[in-house]
């Protein structure tokens, strides 16, 4: 009996942990959504030969003379590249088409501003929650190596059971809160951010 609840003490543990590090590796992870973007591809130059606009005539005298109209023949989706990019809560970050690695900004400056008080709750809410896990935890730690008697262990289970259920409601409504700023900022953000395409991440 008692190996049978100390067994089963150490399951609970076990999982609020993996909760645990789950939830603060998505909270601080840029992929909580990914897609593309569609961007103008750049002019073709002595460093840029692909992914680029090669305009008729000849290419050094376009690019030292400003007077020179460019013309191309590429139209529709041959205009532009799609390039990668995926958001967390504090940074979004695409690649850069002209350069290699990835491009950074914060995401709390991409949101408009009618948004960054629901994003702001959405972050305290996230931390509430982490916070909530780790107490529930706590608790759960107590009961499997300090708790001598049955009443005492089943006590000390029931509170961490309210804070895990609490914490689980707390996520659910910041991953909520999240993803309606994320809706609006891919209408109302910045043109040279709004995704083509996307999706929700692994972190999320």
């Amino acid at each position: 009996m008692k190996t049978n609840r100390r067994c089963r003490a150490l399951l609970a543990v076990s999982l609020n942990l993996m909760a645990l590090l789950f939830s603060t590796t998505a909270f601080i992870t840029t992929h909580w959504c990914e897609g593309t973007q569609r961007v103008p591809k750049p002019s073709c130059g002595k460093e840029k030969k692909t992914n680029c606009l090669n305009y008729s005539g000849n290419e050094t005298a376009n690019e030292t003379n400003q007077n020179v109209v460019h013309y191309s023949w590429e139209t529709g989706d041959d205009r532009f590249l799609f390039r990668y990019f995926h958001t967390g809560i504090w940074y979004s970050c695409e690649e850069n088409i002209n350069a290699a690695g990835e491009k950074c900004r914060s995401f709390i400056d991409l949101a408009p501003a009618s948004e960054k008080g629901v994003l702001w709750l959405s972050v305290v809410s996230e931390v509430l929650y982490i916070m909530l896990l780790v107490v529930g935890f706590s608790l759960m730690c107590l009961e499997l190596f300090h708790s001598s008697s049955v009443i005492d262990g089943l006590k000390l289970n029931a509170f961490a059971a309210v804070f895990t259920v609490l914490s689980g409601l707390l996520g659910m409504v910041a991953h909520m809160m999240y993803t309606q700023v994320f809706q609006v900022t891919v209408s109302l953000g910045p043109e040279d951010w709004r995704p083509h395409s996307w999706d929700y991440g692994w972190s999320f």
